[in-house]
């Protein structure tokens, strides 16, 4: 494969660890990469949250929402979905009077409607199970940046089985975002000092 010059697939760091470029100069980048992203998450409340900063993300950049996720976690009671699902008309307003989290009227009241959609699939699969059984049978191994898909067909039928569930800002884009930041499939670059550490996808 003829990798393109502004793709070179994993940078060296100083510290001697190969890591994808958009986690290799920023400190804040660098840390979610190295200790959080790509772990597998499945608690109910993490997975809500994840769900919640990635509907927030669309049209933004991650390191955006990353560095509003304290205030974020403040502003939503730390993304307890019994708490978000009660949310009223002033808590929207609430909301979108707090600078410290982007305020999108859509996004704020997508982020409550979920909670309560949270809410009822506990009487079914629950959240978590829903999300982590579009596991595919293979994951991506991209050497580039460029190689790594934005979608997948089981982001497009999680995207699909989330909306008929009640959920908003879960498109099918969002959705494989969110299946590579908790794990359920691992698209960190072969040569990555990362690739296959969370467990799901032993190299």
């Amino acid at each position: 494969m003829n990798e393109a010059p502004d793709d070179p697939g994993v940078v060296i760091g100083e510290d001697g660890l190969a890591r994808p470029a958009w986690a290799s100069i920023d400190p804040m980048l660098r840390d979610y990469y190295d200790t959080e992203w790509g772990m597998p998450v499945t608690d109910e409340r993490g997975v809500y949250e994840r769900v919640t900063l990635e509907g927030f993300q669309a049209g933004l950049s991650w390191a955006t929402i990353l560095r509003k996720r304290p205030a974020f976690r403040a502003a939503f009671d730390d993304f307890d979905p019994d708490a978000v699902a009660a949310y009223t008309e002033g808590d929207v307003e609430r909301l979108l009077a707090d600078t410290g989290i982007v305020r999108n009227r859509q996004k704020i009241e997508a982020a409550i409607r979920n909670a309560q959609a949270t809410q009822r699939l506990r009487d079914d699969i629950g959240l978590s199970a829903l999300i982590w059984s579009s596991k595919p049978a293979t994951t991506p191994r991209p050497r580039t940046f460029a190689d790594i898909p934005t979608t997948s067909p089981e982001s497009v039928a999680l995207s699909k089985e989330l909306r008929k569930r009640g959920f908003a800002f879960v498109g099918p884009t969002t959705m494989f975002a969110l299946m590579e930041a908790i794990g359920i499939v691992d698209t960190h670059l072969i040569g990555s000092h990362r690739r296959g550490t969370s467990g799901v996808w032993p190299e």
